[in-house]
């Protein structure tokens, strides 16, 4: 069972992730730091993000925990990229992104490295 300490933890994780997304679909409207909003919200998001994941580092692998922040952001930012700005998916990167998802799943689920 996991402590609360490390549940903490994997919680600063998800912050992270969700601040990067957040960063990174910024960037896209941001259009190279010239609209004022966008442009607050990478430089925030990415701030955010890297402070929430260095606190994870106390009690998560770093390989794990940048793996898993990674990979699901990767997912996350794809998704908001086929939903908001419609970018085109085609079936490698579908599959590419699914075998990236399985990987962080089969980490979270089997590895003694973050129990």
């Amino acid at each position: 069972m996991l402590s609360e300490n490390h549940m903490k933890n994997w919680v600063f994780l998800f912050v992270a992730i969700i601040s990067e997304t957040i960063a990174t679909s910024a960037l896209k409207v941001s259009e190279g730091f010239t609209v004022l909003v966008p442009s607050f919200v990478v430089v925030a998001g990415y701030s955010l993000s890297f402070y929430f994941l260095s606190l994870t580092l106390r009690t998560i692998p770093i390989g794990v925990a940048y793996a898993i922040w990674s990979g699901v952001g990767l997912a996350l930012v794809t998704v908001i990229g086929w939903l908001a700005f419609n970018q085109k998916l085609d079936s490698a990167a579908v599959i590419g992104i699914f075998l990236i998802m399985m990987g962080v799943i089969v980490m979270f689920s089997f590895s003694e490295s973050i129990s």
